[in-house]
């Protein structure tokens, strides 16, 4: 017999009112709040009494007629994420619609912070966007270095649902926001649309460290709810593990939210590491059942190999042929998302039953 009951550490995780007060008031360490020390204090008490009580979602309303239990109280920014999600695949399904390409500057460097200076990710991304355009294409550009350089920019890590169970991994994600732990402004409500409206997604990054730079694995994180995630967080009350284990014992279908997209991918290092991370992107794509754009879909390359990182640019300025490739990517994407859209692209997936869908 199943029990689906969750597991617990049984430890308490909330922090002291000390504490809470010296995170809190650290916001606000500048020297100009010092006029209004007073309110800030009276603002501190209000969020510890949310954060005692866990007001996640404060304001909510009905879920309606369209979800299972439609008396339950969902979060009117959840709700307003899902709108956004489906209206973009209303975009995506529109046969007579322009094709959409997402072009993803993965790298999280740019001349408005730290590093002082642009990456060589943003030259090649201009680059395939004037191809993408000269083909015709509307281009949505998502610059992953805005979360280190825009004010309240942030995407929030992954919570781990899935391993739960996956119907308690919603879609959109409804682990975000979290009022309570001031967990705000989670910038994947607004990447959430661009993924689903695209017809090509278009990658390019650096290699950080043998990896992805940080922004683009927090991303790549939250997308797993595009993969299998619950459209109806009403069927699990919301964050209800013990009801989400015995929904996905019962059957669970995993539905594929961003199946038939068509990606391309180029990969940039310096030193080492652009196969391993070409490789582990290429598999996560195909995993996700997106297609892959023919040969000059995934690219990976070093610029300047064992050189400075101060002249890297430099070398990037000589390195022609990385330039005709990236340009060949996307009119490779664009390629194959014209054969898809028509149905004729030779590499589609195929619609036959999967035996492992998870």
């Amino acid at each position: 017999m199943f029990d689906p009951k969750a597991r617990k550490s049984n430890t308490e995780w909330k922090i002291g009112r000390e504490e809470f007060r010296k995170r809190f008031t650290n916001s606000y360490i500048d020297p100009w709040f010092d006029n209004h020390r007073d309110k800030i204090s009276e603002l501190e008490e209000i969020a510890w009494k949310a954060y005692l009580d866990g007001r996640k979602a404060p304001i909510t309303q009905k879920a309606g007629p369209s979800f299972k239990n439609p008396d339950y109280d969902l979060s009117v920014e959840w709700i307003e994420a899902k709108r956004r999600v489906d209206e973009a695949q209303e975009e995506f399904e529109n046969p007579t619609g322009k094709s959409k390409v997402l072009l993803i500057a993965a790298s999280d460097r740019n001349d408005h912070t730290c590093p002082g200076e642009i990456s060589k990710t943003s030259r090649l991304v201009k680059i395939a966007q004037d191809a993408l355009l000269e083909d015709g294409i509307e281009v949505e550009i998502l610059d992953l270095s805005k979360m280190t350089s825009e004010f309240g920019k942030v995407i929030y890590p992954c919570k781990g649902c899935v391993s739960t169970a996956m119907p308690l991994c919603h879609w959109p994600c409804s682990c975000y926001p979290n009022h309570s732990l001031a967990q705000n402004n989670d910038w994947m409500n607004d990447i959430y649309p661009m993924w689903v409206r695209a017809h090509g997604i278009m990658i390019i990054t650096p290699v950080y460290w043998h990896q992805a730079p940080s922004a683009l694995k927090l991303m790549i994180d939250r997308l797993v709810c595009a993969d299998g995630g619950n459209p109806d967080p009403t069927t699990t009350n919301g964050k209800d593990p013990d009801k989400a284990k015995a929904i996905e014992v019962k059957g669970w279908d995993y539905p594929r939210h961003l199946q038939g997209r068509v990606f391309s991918l180029i990969v940039h290092g310096d030193t080492m590491g652009v196969d391993d991370l070409k490789n582990a992107l290429t598999s996560w794509l195909n995993e996700i059942m997106l297609i892959p754009s023919s040969v000059y879909g995934q690219i990976g390359r070093y610029i300047g190999y064992f050189g400075t990182y101060a002249e890297s640019h430099i070398e990037l300025d000589k390195d022609h042929a990385l330039m005709e490739e990236v340009k060949l990517s996307a009119q490779a994407l664009v390629m194959n998302i014209t054969a898809e859209r028509s149905k004729k692209l030779d590499t589609q997936v195929p619609n036959l039953h999967d035996p492992r869908p998870k």
